[in-house]
């Protein structure tokens, strides 16, 4: 594994007395593509907050391209681009005064790369930001994360709102026009499964604020299966025991009989599995 771009160790957050993140710990390597994956309410959008700095854990750390979280250098703020779950937007600014605006701050500010982006997106340039319907205010919350050309991308939601060909185009744009020597490390939040079994390279299912499962995507094609509950499976390959399904998510790297348990999982079906 190479060196940690995002890292999260022993993150726990709490809000009016609960732990809404608990004990939560991972590392993610450069050009990883982490799906984050949860029911409402279930630690996403904390944990995302907690890695981007924006809220302070009560117990435990985070970093970013080696910076502490809370105390992230411009160097590195240069290089990260955040979309919130609700846009955080200037409504009385135009689109087009919005990206301009914003594009100051940056030093690797694309104007041309940051139009097109906005163009292939239909974003209407001359309308003002709060006449924009809530899937275009989202649109640009993407524009503005992607036209720095950021190294480190942490989306909430990022998709909820839009169309399926608007969904496929905001993809394209997250991987594309990237130099060989230069990987893009992604977190994403999403509840529309089907679009991170394309582009993940990772995925981490969380409930209740705890983190039940993370591993590669290919891994978890390639060796979880479901078996029923009285199965001769050690305990260490029991992943999670579904209360309602009556069966057993194993790891077949740790029980290796039951390889041919059943057929490989979809993301949908892992979620359903982990949630019941």
């Amino acid at each position: 594994m190479t060196e940690s771009v995002i890292r999260a160790s022993k993150v726990t957050l709490r809000r009016k007395h609960v732990d809404v993140l608990q004990n939560i710990s991972f590392d993610l390597p450069a050009g990883a593509v982490l799906g984050l994956v949860g029911r409402n309410g279930a630690g996403k959008s904390s944990l995302l907050q907690c890695l981007a700095g924006l809220a302070a854990p009560d117990a435990g750390s985070c970093e970013l391209l080696g910076c502490p979280s809370l105390d992230l250098s411009d160097a590195v703020r240069e290089r990260l681009g955040y979309v919130a779950q609700t846009p955080d937007l200037f409504g009385w600014m135009s689109v087009v005064e919005h990206l301009q605006t914003i594009g100051r701050a940056y030093p690797r500010w694309d104007e041309e790369r940051c139009l097109t982006l906005a163009l292939r997106q239909d974003l209407p340039l001359a309308t003002r930001v709060r006449d924009l319907s809530g899937g275009d205010q989202q649109k640009l919350s993407v524009v503005l994360a992607l036209a720095h050309d950021p190294d480190v991308l942490l989306f909430d939601e990022p998709v909820a709102s839009l169309d399926p060909l608007s969904r496929r185009e905001f993809m394209r744009a997250i991987f594309s026009e990237r130099a060989e020597d230069r990987e893009r490390t992604v977190i994403i939040s999403s509840h529309i499964l089907s679009d991170l079994e394309r582009v993940a390279t990772h995925i981490a299912f969380i409930r209740h604020g705890r983190l039940q499962l993370l591993d590669s995507w290919d891994a978890m094609l390639e060796h979880y299966r479901l078996a029923p509950h009285g199965s001769a499976a050690p305990a260490n390959a029991v992943v999670w025991r579904g209360q309602a399904s009556g069966m057993a998510l194993i790891d077949t790297r740790r029980a290796p009989d039951l390889a041919g348990a059943s057929r490989p999982l979809t993301l949908d079906e892992l979620f359903m599995e982990l949630n019941t």
